[in-house]
């Protein structure tokens, strides 16, 4: 049995400290469960270039009889996406030990880091609305939602064609309680579902969109204010995380990795000896970028 050292005392409570991390980033998150993730365990600097193939469009030959094959020499598509977001939330804790003796104690003082990482995350994603240029924009500002124009932007997508699968829809809380108020759709004699969103306030779905609300989507202008609400599929968007290295041995500061699916994160605990505390850093690399511009589309309200 190993014997019990300042060193794994040390260890334990930054492990402990990272246990506790992914669950509550990942739980605070709309677009970043939505969206394409690519998360690898190798050690990566701010800067990197991460370059994701998108395959290429074949076509079809009518092969006759007699007739010879067409060979094609398709281009393979690719996008980059830089790992050009380094964010952290750091915290002193006075006392560790008090913290690590009560549990619900280390999630107040972790929960407010990782939710500052949520919010950056989702509002960088929410931020590449201005990147889906091939699907003509549809709604206006400062416009109620209606029923036209949420089957226009699932049929724009199909007309894009889209594979087959889930599609989503993020808009902001005002377009959220505008579509509750569709009546075609929260009436149970005319959608058959309408009682989830008039009692317990949750939409589901709509014309084949799963719909989700976030208070990060992007508004501009000052006169009529444009929300910048968006339809997609999965591999529209891309969110690569990747890990960031240790810190140099010897400089008293200890780091664990907290992962969980595709996502990542460091947890780094060092001694404050100015305030005779400890400081917890909880910092992530990554970078996001749209990946297939036809695969979104743009629902302003």
């Amino acid at each position: 049995m190993p014997s019990i050292t300042s060193a794994n005392v040390a260890n334990a409570i930054v492990k402990l400290v990272a246990a506790d991390a992914l669950p509550a980033l990942v739980g605070n998150l709309v677009m970043g469960n939505l969206v394409n993730r690519d998360y690898e365990p190798v050690l990566a600097q701010a800067g990197d270039t991460v370059n994701v193939p998108i395959a290429p469009v074949l076509v079809a030959n009518n092969l006759a009889e007699g007739g010879s094959v067409q060979a094609q020499n398709p281009n393979l598509g690719n996008a980059q996406i830089v790992l050009n977001s380094h964010v952290e939330a750091t915290f002193v804790i006075p006392d560790v030990t008090k913290v690590i003796a009560v549990p619900d104690l280390l999630k107040v003082y972790m929960q407010p880091a990782v939710v500052a990482i949520a919010e950056k995350i989702e509002s960088d994603l929410l931020a590449l609305y201005a990147g889906f240029t091939a699907n003509a924009t549809l709604g206006a500002a400062a416009t109620a939602i209606t029923e036209a124009v949420l089957d226009s932007a699932e049929t724009a997508l199909f007309a894009a064609k889209v594979p087959a699968g889930p599609k989503y829809l993020v808009v902001d809380g005002t377009t959220y309680s505008q579509m509750r108020q569709i009546p075609r759709f929260t009436e149970m004699q005319t959608a058959g579902t309408g009682l989830a969103a008039i009692v317990d306030g949750v939409f589901g779905r709509i014309k084949g969109f799963d719909v989700f609300r976030s208070q990060y989507v992007p508004k501009t202008g000052t006169g009529p204010v444009t929300t910048h609400n968006l339809a997609f599929v999965k591999n529209a968007i891309g969110l690569v995380i990747r890990r960031l290295p240790q810190p140099l041995p010897g400089t008293g500061a200890i780091a664990e990795y907290a992962e969980y699916g595709n996502f990542g994160m460091r947890v780094t605990m060092s001694y404050q000896p100015n305030t005779l505390s400890q400081q917890f850093t909880v910092d992530v690399l990554y970078g996001c970028a749209v990946l297939r511009n036809n695969h979104g589309q743009q629902v302003l309200s």
